[in-house]
């Protein structure tokens, strides 16, 4: 079959094409970024959008969430009548030929799937493995190949995607408020979840955190319809024999996650136990690194995904553990004008933490698709610099590199945090402070 996936750098989407490369499909792509990797492996990846990309001979044309309708390849894909998919709509025919383990959450999808992935393959059930990040036992890409039945996919709940998947197990990390840009309110995300696993799980089981008040909302309405649900604690007994090498409350919760999941498998506990001890992180998850730059000044870099406010708190209270006495500077980069509007004052909160000797706050890195003139209006990051303690306001990327230099005394902990391209900010201060 010939494949061509429109926004194949993105994280997601090349997961599913190294997936259908891997089974031996031609696989082509096209995207502005993050497609040098997929060239290296043999992948035929455009750094542009073009009509000429879609050739009539494609049987198959899969699109990433973020892409707009009028893309010119889906239009050119359209006028030569060649099947088109969303990537979640594509994912979800892959769930029906599996016996499927399906991750969800506001929180901790990346980080729970990937200790499911490992403790998995500990156990000897060898799943293929689609994920939202990078694993170094992956050779640090987002794709595991198995030969078995089982697969294993990270459930994004944006634009309701899940609704696409029908998976034999469903775990449910937590559930919060976002992605309003799409979502009215949190009723209206149980909702969506609540017809997930009502609709899509006939015989499935179900998992949620016992914990996390919502997922409890969430259970009692699936009992109402007769829907058998297991939950997890952190007060439940098995919970003191998991250690760890990442820090945090939020990987425990994520370990044991994990670890119900592995139990459902059949998975022996020791093997269980061994997988988590020895599970190191994942791409942009508390990612640490110590850096020289070229005025001599060590530091150490923690590098995080972090952009939902109890995602931000979460890690900082883990660098405040992990480092009591050293000092911390934090760069954070708002994600998506929408969830900084609708969350500001949330932020606020998260932000101000007495863990961080220094904030500084950059411009609001945009999302295409996904933002109105009306809100972009009405925030910035200006405005929450402005807003939180100790918080700097630090413009664009070159600026805050410049704003680092006056600050960065040595052997502090800066963490770079945000989903957009604030990681390459690492970058950028090597052999320029």
């Amino acid at each position: 079959m010939n494949i061509h996936f429109v926004g194949i750098g993105g994280i997601g989407v090349s997961s599913l094409a190294r997936h259908y490369f891997a089974e031996g499909h031609r696989v082509s792509g096209s995207d502005t970024g993050s497609i040098d990797e997929l060239k290296e492996e043999g992948i035929d990846v455009y750094n542009k959008h073009s009509a000429k990309n879609i050739f009539p001979e494609t049987d198959l044309l899969v699109y990433s969430n973020a892409v707009k309708k009028d893309n010119p390849e889906i239009k050119e894909a359209k006028r030569l009548k060649i099947r088109c998919q969303s990537y979640s709509e594509a994912l979800g025919e892959l769930t029906k030929k599996y016996f499927t383990i399906a991750i969800s959450g506001t929180h901790g999808k990346s980080t729970t799937t990937a200790m499911t992935a490992l403790l998995m393959i500990e156990g000897g059930l060898d799943p293929t493995v689609i994920i939202g990040t990078k694993l170094e036992e992956f050779g640090g890409k987002n794709y595991f190949k198995g030969s078995s039945k089982y697969l294993l996919i990270e459930a994004d709940e944006y634009k309701a995607a899940l609704l696409n998947y029908f998976p034999k197990i469903a775990l449910i990390s937590n559930i919060e408020e976002d992605h309003l840009d799409y979502y009215k309110d949190i009723d209206d995300i149980l909702d969506t979840f609540e017809k997930y696993l009502t609709e899509n799980l006939k015989m499935g089981k179900i998992i949620l955190n016992k914990d996390d008040k919502n997922s409890e909302v969430l259970k009692k309405r699936l009992e109402k319809k007769g829907k058998k649900v297991t939950s997890y604690s952190l007060k439940d007994s098995y919970v003191k024999k998991i250690n760890l090498s990442v820090f945090g409350k939020h990987n425990l919760y994520n370990a044991v996650s994990a670890y119900r999941i592995g139990k459902e498998l059949g998975i022996r506990e020791d093997r269980i136990l061994s997988s988590l001890l020895k599970f190191k992180g994942t791409w942009r998850r508390f990612e640490e690194k110590r850096v020289m730059l070229e005025s001599g000044k060590k530091i150490d870099i923690i590098n995080d995904y972090a952009h939902h406010p109890t995602e931000i708190k979460a890690t900082l209270s883990a660098a405040g553990e992990k480092y009591p006495e050293r000092r911390i500077i934090l760069v954070f980069q708002p994600h998506q004008y929408e969830r900084t509007y609708r969350m500001f004052t949330d932020f606020t909160k998260a932000l101000s933490c007495p863990n961080v000797d220094i904030t500084i706050i950059t411009d609001i890195y945009s999302v295409k698709g996904r933002e109105s003139k009306e809100i972009i209006e009405k925030v910035s990051g200006r405005a929450l610099a402005n807003s939180v303690k100790n918080a700097i306001y630090g413009g664009k990327m070159e600026e805050t590199r410049d704003i680092l230099a006056s600050v960065l005394q040595g052997d502090e902990i800066l963490v770079i945090m945000g989903a957009g391209d604030i990681y390459k900010l690492e970058d950028k201060l090597k052999g320029q402070l």
